[in-house]
């Protein structure tokens, strides 16, 4: 059973769960430090490609994948035959196995992988380094891996950790500082933020500007801004959203904030599989408003192909503000 992420984790000063935090808290000193030994144990292996890393300080939900995507776009219009690396979660393949979009399902290789393959080559691997030399040894001329920030099991030629810069209504992307499960982080920020070259900061398509108390945190690393824009208009009329992301509410204040006309909106735990009888419901809740259901595209990639003729997909994409930025970091990444 999948557990939705705690808005709590996201609370600056004073939240909530006391005790809950505290009865956390020991065991994120235990994750923090098996964490950083196996990262100082691990050798990585050189897949004799570039390997640009897009990863995460917190546990999801910040626009990483968009920002994959946008990567792969950007380096094979380079001509440069970029494949996409991902450790497939959700799925049961183990891989390594390249994502084929008409024969896979999201069950097989995970929501992510199926979405970006309709765009790119996508390599899938519970083990990162067999993936990475699996895809270099088919022809990848670089590899952008979809998460992988803690995990050192392949050189990385580049290493960039994407944040979430939403800071409105008392949220604070990286909680009280704390380290999962009794917070967001992954590992200390100042220790993640050692390995990291840049940092891309992605805002809501609706925020004029960052945090510069929270850009400040990342001072001495490049910083690059980012947000989530909408690829097209919602679809129109009512309609009733939901979705199974790191963060659902986003995606409702998106939606909202692009004008859909939202009349209800269901959250469900990241990677959920939608079953018929919850299907269903979402359909009935629709039908009572005499609305459309709408949802995001990694969800779409987890329907059953019957239900994707009567849901809408709504796709985002990742835009920069400092393109030229950008792309001096993806020079410094594929260029000797």
């Amino acid at each position: 059973m999948k557990l939705s992420t705690p808005r709590w984790w996201y609370v600056r000063e004073g939240a909530p769960a006391p005790v809950s935090r505290a009865l956390l808290t020991p065991i994120s000193w235990i994750w923090a430090a098996v964490t950083a030994r196996r990262i100082a144990r691990t050798v990585p292996i050189d897949p004799g490609v570039p390997v640009i890393c897009v990863g995460n300080l917190t546990a999801g939900g910040t626009g990483k994948t968009p920002v994959v995507r946008e990567l792969l776009k950007r380096l094979r219009a380079r001509h440069v035959d970029a494949h996409g690396l991902s450790k497939g979660y959700g799925g049961t393949l183990e891989g390594p196995v390249q994502v084929d979009p008409a024969r896979h399902t999201a069950a097989e290789v995970g929501d992510e992988p199926l979405m970006l393959a309709a765009d790119a080559p996508i390599w899938i691997s519970r083990d990162r380094a067999k993936g990475a030399l699996a895809a270099g040894w088919a022809g990848a001329q670089a590899l952008v891996m979809d998460d992988g920030h803690q995990n050192p099991s392949v050189r990385k030629t580049l290493s960039l950790v994407v944040v979430d810069g939403e800071t409105r209504n008392g949220e604070w992307p990286l909680g009280d500082g704390s380290v999962f499960p009794a917070g967001p982080l992954r590992e200390p920020l100042d220790v993640g933020l050692a390995r990291a070259d840049a940092v891309i900061l992605m805002l809501p398509s609706d925020l004029d500007a960052a945090d510069p108390e929270l850009v400040a945190l990342f001072a001495g690393k490049p910083v690059l801004v980012a947000r989530l824009a909408p690829v097209a208009a919602p679809p129109p009329g009512p309609q009733v959203g939901f979705a199974g992301v790191g963060k659902p509410w986003k995606v409702e204040r998106s939606l909202q904030a692009a004008g859909c006309d939202l009349k209800d909106f269901a959250p469900f735990p990241d990677h959920r599989a939608y079953d018929e009888a919850t299907l269903q419901a979402l359909a009935d809740r629709a039908a009572d408003f005499g609305a459309g259901l709408v949802t995001t595209e990694k969800d779409w990639a987890r329907l059953p192909p019957e239900w994707r003729a009567k849901i809408t997909a709504w796709p985002v994409a990742a835009v920069f503000e400092d393109d030229a930025a950008l792309e001096a970091l993806l020079d410094r990444a594929i260029r000797p």
